[in-house]
């Protein structure tokens, strides 16, 4: 298995994967903003809607391959519109597909962001996750701090409000400015 940094020229070449682990995630129950049905069809066009957001350079988007193909993805979604909060970056759409779990595949992501965050003037993130979720466990392994827990913050694939538990993690205390 290998992560590796994804361009905006490349994402074209790993949609196909990109949206076969979204799909799995979001049959699998994980609370990812879609609602069932959901299918390729579905996940390959908003995967396409992320190319623009990896060329403008407001998210950095990485991949985990295995000779199979996609495994999993993690993105880092920087803040650049307001100078006050360049120092933080969301954490967004951690998946990893149902077959290749336990495998450290999400420790691995993970780590590839909050080694890259530094580089591109981030000194602390932040993501959620659905409250009692498996994902819960690694942030807390991996040195998140729980932030809090916001009730029926977000609908699982079935339209059920759940609620969200938020995570951060400081990696600097000197802010950078981008």
């Amino acid at each position: 298995m290998k992560v590796v940094r994804v361009g905006a020229d490349e994402v074209g070449g790993v949609v196909d994967g990109l949206a076969e682990v979204l799909v799995d995630s979001v049959a699998g129950g994980a609370s990812m903003g879609f609602l069932l049905p959901f299918g390729l069809v579905d996940a390959r066009a908003w995967w396409s809607r992320v190319e623009p957001e990896v060329a403008a350079g407001r998210t950095v988007l990485w991949v985990a391959r295995e000779s199979s193909g996609v495994v999993g993805t993690i993105q880092l979604r920087l803040e650049l519109e307001y100078p006050n909060g360049r120092h933080r970056a969301e954490v967004a759409k951690f998946m990893v597909a149902s077959w290749a779990r336990g495998r450290g595949i999400g420790r691995a992501l993970l780590g590839a962001v909050e080694a890259a965050a530094p580089g591109v003037g981030v000194s602390l993130l932040v993501l959620d996750t659905e409250t009692d979720s498996p994902a819960e466990g690694l942030y807390r392994s991996a040195g998140w701090t729980e932030l809090g827990v916001m009730p029926a913050h977000s609908a699982d694939p079935w339209g059920v409000l759940r609620p969200t538990t938020f995570f951060f993690k400081q990696l600097a205390e000197r802010v950078v400015a981008r």
